[in-house]
């Protein structure tokens, strides 16, 4: 099952926090309380992301951690790619860390690449501004607001 990790999913919602507040500086800890995520989660999210660029560390005093980007302008792949690295289905995709060892015999070689890039072009279309718009993303039944019929009431 191709399945991001739990890390990947709290560095969307890091960097969702981090965008509501951005060009302010915050530290870890703070994220890590607004967020519920433990503090030592938070800040190996907060490294990777920096070393990928999608945010800056800040040193010393009043240091700590900025988004500088639009929601709109980080993509789920831009996330997914600082988190895990390239995108790659399969061993045997353009890109991937470990190599197939009976590539040279199989018959999908190279056919996994389209699946690949299908799936990093419809990653690269959704935004982090997506993903935290909960006015307009789908809601659980239980939080939907309750719409009854007219003259309808609780039992």
């Amino acid at each position: 099952m191709f399945r991001l990790t739990r890390l990947t999913d709290y560095a969307v919602v890091v960097l969702g926090q981090m965008s509501r507040k951005k060009e302010r500086v915050v530290t870890a800890l703070q994220l890590s309380e607004e967020t519920g995520l433990p503090l030592p989660t938070v800040a190996k999210i907060l490294g990777l992301l920096s070393r990928q660029e999608l945010i800056t560390s800040l040193r010393g005093a009043g240091g700590g951690y900025i988004c500088h980007q639009e929601a709109t302008a980080i993509t789920v792949a831009d996330i997914l790619q600082a988190m895990e690295g390239p995108i790659a289905l399969t061993a045997c995709v353009d890109g991937a860390a470990d190599n197939c060892t009976v590539e040279n015999l199989c018959p999908m070689r190279g056919n996994w690449n389209r699946v690949n890039s299908v799936v990093a072009e419809a990653l690269k279309t959704v935004t982090l501004a997506d993903m935290i718009d909960f006015e307009n993303s789908f809601m659980i039944d239980k939080q939907k607001p309750e719409t009854r019929p007219k003259g309808t009431v609780d039992a």
